[in-house]
């Protein structure tokens, strides 16, 4: 997980990732040419990522296309979850079924009660 959360603390590493994010497979000199930076230093980012898993290369010929592991974000996600609160949505469905019970609870036939209203309606 530290090597992980180490390769996307930097800005070009977590870029090269979204630009694989879809399932597409960018060589190395397609992802090169998006950055100002020199390609050896886009190849040393795609190392990092390679290394920590987060990304496979497949040699083609005499390219490497990058495609990215999203397994290998799983621990990590894990771990991130346990400081997200609750989205709007689960508030909203707590409430509903607070209401739910609630009136579950005052519909319930109360032994007695019901059966003498059914007989002097009858």
């Amino acid at each position: 997980m530290d090597e992980v959360a180490g390769a996307i603390a930097d800005p070009v590493r977590r870029r090269i990732l979204e630009m694989l994010k879809d399932g597409r497979r960018l060589s190395a000199g397609e992802v090169a040419e998006r950055f100002e930076i020199s390609r050896p230093a886009v190849s040393r980012h795609l190392r990092v990522l390679r290394q920590s898993g987060l990304v496979r290369a497949e040699l083609i010929g005499r390219q490497r296309f990058y495609a990215l592991e999203p397994e290998a974000f799983g621990e990590l996600i894990t771990w991130l979850v346990q400081f997200g609160r609750p989205s709007g949505w689960e508030h909203r469905l707590d409430a509903l079924e607070t209401e739910v019970h609630r009136t579950r609870r005052e519909r319930r036939p109360t032994t007695g009660t019901e059966s003498s209203r059914e007989e002097r309606t009858a």
